[in-house]
């Protein structure tokens, strides 16, 4: 049985657009695929706290020296990773805020980034230690970036590369706050690219 892990980043969480599109991704596939397993990692319900000298400490404390507080920081962290790696496919439902990915995402991708653990150093650079597999960001946006000043999808397809993920597709929905008109199509567009993609799965 196929493992499907959903990131959910919208602060308006399954109400948000990012969210309607994987929505529409998972019912496609579960329609091909019924007994798949979806995980659905909802970072802004989890609160995550942003990484901060305590939990990095903790993830660079040794097994047999970490206090109470740390081996539960690290538990945390295990687990979040453990989803990932179980996974495969992942959808990581990636609203635009401010021209960057919600925080709520940032303090996700800060836990599940440990050396020696997702990624390691070598002396051609650093390699990722996850299995690759198919990722899917479904990004909205409420004006146009993708060819004009995007520093969103650049930032978490290096991020994920980094961790060893490098089979990115993306589908962009842009413009929903440039006229019903406009928004409408980018909607129909990008609902069309996620059950085509859905589908071939």
């Amino acid at each position: 049985m196929a493992t499907l892990l959903y990131i959910q980043s919208s602060i308006f969480q399954e109400n948000g657009q990012s969210s309607q599109l994987a929505s529409r991704f998972i019912d496609t596939l579960q329609t091909k695929q019924p007994d798949i397993n979806v995980i659905t990692r909802d970072v802004v319900a989890d609160n995550l706290p942003h990484i901060d000298a305590a939990i990095a400490g903790a993830f660079f404390t040794p097994e047999a020296d970490r206090s109470n507080e740390q081996q539960a920081i690290v538990e945390r962290s295990d687990n979040l990773i453990a989803e990932v790696k179980k996974a495969d496919y992942i959808v990581i439902g990636l609203p635009m805020y401010n021209y960057g990915i919600p925080s709520q995402l940032k303090a996700y991708f800060d836990q599940i980034a440990r050396a020696g653990i997702t990624f390691k150093y070598t002396e051609k650079g650093p390699v990722g230690l996850i299995e690759d597999k198919p990722v899917y960001l479904l990004t909205t946006r409420g004006g146009v970036h993708k060819d004009n000043g995007d520093f969103e999808v650049p930032y978490v397809k290096e991020y994920l590369s980094f961790l060893g993920l490098t089979s990115v597709e993306t589908i962009y929905a842009e413009g929903l706050n440039m006229g019903e008109e406009i928004a409408d199509k980018a909607r129909d567009a990008a609902t069309n690219a996620v059950i085509a993609a859905a589908s071939q799965l």
